[in-house]
């Protein structure tokens, strides 16, 4: 099977080519990404723990998912891709925000991402996939806040990061996080 390839882009999004994921986390090397934000009606987030196999976080909580758009794929179809891929469902996403980052992790590999950031709604349980998802949970966001600060080492890197501007994003748009 062919490694995924990652879309290189400029600080602006726009693909200046393509190159094999692990490569482009060898290298730290700038690439499109998205994170997809699951909320409920009682405004619960619903949160992921990373399969026990996975080549870096392994059993740390993140969001929903997240991943790395194909080649002539919209932020928002990817997101519904993997969606369905990780958590055996979808439903209609809202890009909310952008931002590029830049996180080491221990195994020598970095994530230098330009990330797209998508919420959706749904009131149901998924059906993960356990190839790439351990467990899954609801919580609120406030507490997701709480217990980042009190146990940060429980979180992927790039959630702890992600977050904050989720959870701006959720403080000016609703009336309770």
């Amino acid at each position: 099977m062919k490694e995924e390839e990652v879309i290189l882009v400029n600080t602006n999004d726009e693909p200046i080519g393509t190159m094999p994921k692990m490569e482009a986390h060898e290298k730290a090397v700038l690439h499109r990404a998205f994170s997809v934000f699951i909320m409920n009606s009682k405004g619960e987030t619903m949160l992921q723990q990373r399969a026990a196999h996975k080549y870096h976080s392994p059993l740390l909580w993140t969001n929903t998912c997240c991943s790395h758009q194909r080649m002539g794929e919209s932020n928002i179809q990817a997101g519904k891709r993997r969606l369905q891929e990780e958590m055996g469902f979808t439903t209609e996403l809202e890009e909310v925000t952008s931002f590029i980052y830049k996180a080491p992790f221990d195994n020598g590999l970095t994530e230098h991402e330009l990330d797209h950031v998508m919420i959706g709604s749904f009131n149901g349980e998924p059906t993960i996939n356990p190839e790439e998802v351990e467990s899954w949970k609801w919580m609120k966001p406030k507490d997701i806040k709480k217990d980042i600060a009190t146990n940060p080492e429980r979180y992927t890197v790039w959630f702890k990061i992600i977050f904050e501007k989720f959870y701006t994003h959720i403080n000016k748009n609703t009336k309770e996080a």
